[in-house]
């Protein structure tokens, strides 16, 4: 089963999307804060990250960057998600080759869902390269 990390400091937000991820056959592990979203990650191993960038105690661009600078977490793929962005910067600012994308709050699961199983398709196929 593929595992998602979410990390959103609004407890209805992360709630929700624990509810409907599920539903869709993903174990999904929850994070309120920065901190707690860089500790699950090293500590879980998820699949694939998605931030919230409003997290509190760090911005999601924070624990990104802590993520990628540790080998055990740099190659997880990372989705931020939140209000700052809006649909247009869902196609400019998706950076494949870092495995980092934007989404917009609020946001389509169905989109959301495609868009996470599109970069762990991308992450299989890399592993695979010889």
């Amino acid at each position: 089963m593929r595992k998602i990390l979410f990390a959103d400091d609004e407890m209805d937000v992360r709630l929700m999307f624990e509810k409907r991820f599920t539903f869709e056959g993903y174990s999904v592990i929850t994070a309120y804060n920065g901190n707690q979203a860089l500790s699950l990650a090293k500590s879980e191993c998820p699949d694939v990250i998605v931030l919230d960038m409003v997290l509190g105690d760090k911005t999601g661009e924070e624990v990104a960057l802590k993520l990628k600078e540790d080998p055990k977490t740099r190659d997880i793929p990372v989705i931020f998600l939140s209000a700052l962005f809006s649909k247009e910067d869902e196609v400019l600012k998706c950076d494949n080759l870092n495995g980092i994308c934007v989404f917009a709050k609020p946001y389509d699961a169905e989109e959301l869902l495609s868009r996470i199983e599109g970069l762990l398709d991308k992450k299989v196929s890399a592993a695979g390269k010889p």
